[in-house]
């Protein structure tokens, strides 16, 4: 009889950001159509690594949407940042190889595969990245949006907060602030929006300082990674360009 097809992980463990860390091998049944969640689900049911035979903790991670909506399953998959949703085995390990799984290194770990994304959020509100409305109800509707303009905001709009473009950004690293591609990518998304663009000035100088846009090193390994193939580069630019202008001769118009 033909062995049964199987599924080899290599899974980094750490308990918390100040334990050793370690990693763990695990070998799960194959299944149709599987990917890397469904795997590591596996795993749970059976935490037993494969060279010392012994029962451990259950692998912790993150997931919610499992469509590549959400952005929770981000991890470090064979050395490259992607969603585990959607990285089938088949694709990953089409010869049966083993899988490495790590967290990403940019952000807080909190255990195993779970990483702390706040900064992410925080950063948004940062460059206050929403359409403000309180108290404009009673003036009737707001200005429309042109098709036009609908076509450039759409792909800005799809970010997911997931984190791969900082994951794979040389300028976020631990002696850089730098507030990455997502939120300047959202700079341009709400200064583009007819009511949003109101506040495009507060914006604008969310992301004047050192830690801003003129933060960024061109190196494009954002636009590599994006899941939804948002153009950061784009973005960066624009942005960069309306804050020169912004700066030089945003006093005539104060």
């Amino acid at each position: 009889m033909s062995q049964a097809k199987t599924v080899k992980l290599k899974i980094k463990r750490q308990e918390s950001a100040n334990t050793e860390a370690r990693y763990d091998r695990f070998e799960v049944p194959w299944l149709p159509q599987m990917n890397i969640i469904s795997a590591l689900m596996e795993v749970r049911k059976n935490p037993v690594t494969c060279d010392s035979k012994q029962k451990v903790a259950p692998v912790n991670w993150e997931s919610n949407c499992l469509e590549e909506v959400c952005g929770a399953c981000t991890m470090i998959i064979n050395g490259r940042v992607r969603q585990a949703c959607t990285a089938l085995i088949d694709q990953v390990a089409p010869s049966g190889e083993e899988i490495t799984l790590e967290p990403m290194t940019k952000f807080p770990l909190v255990r195993d595969l779970v990483v702390d994304r706040s900064r992410m959020f925080n950063d948004l509100k940062t460059v206050k990245a929403w359409v403000q409305l309180d108290g404009t109800h009673e003036l009737g509707a707001g200005p429309r949006q042109s098709p036009e303009n609908q076509e450039e905001a759409y792909p800005l709009s799809r970010c997911m907060t997931c984190g791969s473009c900082l994951e794979a950004c040389p300028q976020v690293n631990d002696s850089s602030n730098f507030i990455g591609p997502s939120a300047i990518s959202q700079v341009r998304l709400f200064n583009l929006h007819p009511s949003g663009k109101m506040h495009a000035k507060e914006r604008l100088e969310a992301v004047m300082g050192e830690d801003g846009v003129a933060g960024c090193g061109k190196a494009q390994n954002c636009v590599e990674v994006c899941p939804k193939e948002i153009p950061l580069v784009d973005s960066i630019t624009q942005v960069s360009r309306e804050a020169t202008k912004h700066l030089l001769f945003g006093w005539l118009f104060s």
